[in-house]
């Protein structure tokens, strides 16, 4: 099977007035297996989202490619091979909750019966059954985004690109968020390529945080997270010793610190440990 997206030596440059330009990625080589949850991480400015952009098909590279399910970008968007979802759920005001998860259906033909199926089952699946006919005015902004990712899964996409759809939320319910986000990525088995400013939220989320450069953009390190299965992430992952080394590792990938020596730093700290109390126990026993 074909990876779910495959970047190969992709750039891209803005052409600014005067003949100046703005190069805001450089030759990024990424690739994301079916299934896979990767997250970009960087400093603002550093092509993120031009990269989400790229393989959504909303922008073109100046130079490489870019492939989803093997066929090229374009034929994925026109395929519907994949669901969007930004930072503003962007849901249309004067249509009812289950309008709007209906809408992609509906623009694809979709006969009304079948829409209001698939609808009422992603409502069920982000818990907002009883919510069906309410407006978005009439919703928290966690609920309206539960309802933008209802409306980006409604063609059962195998991939999401997700542009910090939990950003303008309030602390507890992005944790709430992020913690309905691994349920359904266990749930519908996606691929998930995210875009985050979020240290922790990359990492509890991810199997691999991919750490980005300032401009122009480059792929400074992918790190593997490795903390279980997205069916196996609760609130109890949050206060893992494994959780917090990952942040630790990302944040200092971030730094320019290759993770490789951040694990080795954190073997010598615990060696270093042990020691310390061994020696505290032999004082103590004197």
């Amino acid at each position: 099977m074909s990876d779910a997206v495959t970047v190969s030596a992709a750039s891209k440059i803005f052409p600014l007035a005067r003949g100046q330009q703005v190069v805001a990625l450089e030759v990024i080589d990424l690739t994301v297996a079916p299934g896979e949850f990767v997250s970009l991480i960087g400093p603002s400015g550093c092509g993120k989202s031009t990269l989400l952009r790229l393989i959504a098909d909303l922008d073109q590279p100046t130079t490489g490619s870019i492939e989803v399910f093997g066929k090229t970008a374009r034929q994925a968007r026109i395929d519907q091979d994949y669901g969007i979802a930004f930072q503003q759920a962007g849901l249309l005001p004067w249509r009812t909750v289950t309008g709007n998860i209906e809408l992609p259906l509906e623009l694809h033909g979709v006969g009304k019966a079948a829409r209001r199926a698939r609808a009422a089952e992603l409502l069920a699946l982000v818990g907002l059954s009883d919510f069906a006919d309410r407006y978005p005015d009439q919703l928290s902004g966690g609920m309206q985004q539960r309802v933008a990712i209802a409306r980006s899964l409604a063609e059962s996409p195998e991939l999401l690109l997700m542009d910090e759809p939990f950003g303008a939320l309030d602390e507890m319910t992005r944790e709430r968020m992020q913690n309905e986000l691994v349920r359904l990525c266990a749930e519908t088995g996606a691929a998930v390529v995210f875009v985050t400013h979020s240290i922790p939220e990359a990492v509890f989320l991810s199997d691999r945080v991919v750490v980005m450069s300032p401009r122009p953009g480059r792929i400074r390190e992918i790190v593997p997270v490795g903390l279980g299965s997205a069916g196996n992430r609760d609130d109890g992952l949050r206060e893992a010793s494994g959780f917090f080394a990952a942040v630790r590792a990302v944040r200092e990938a971030l730094h320019g610190v290759p993770a490789a020596e951040v694990r080795e730093a954190e073997t010598r700290r615990g060696v270093e440990t042990l020691r310390g109390v061994e020696t505290q126990r032999g004082v103590e026993t004197q």
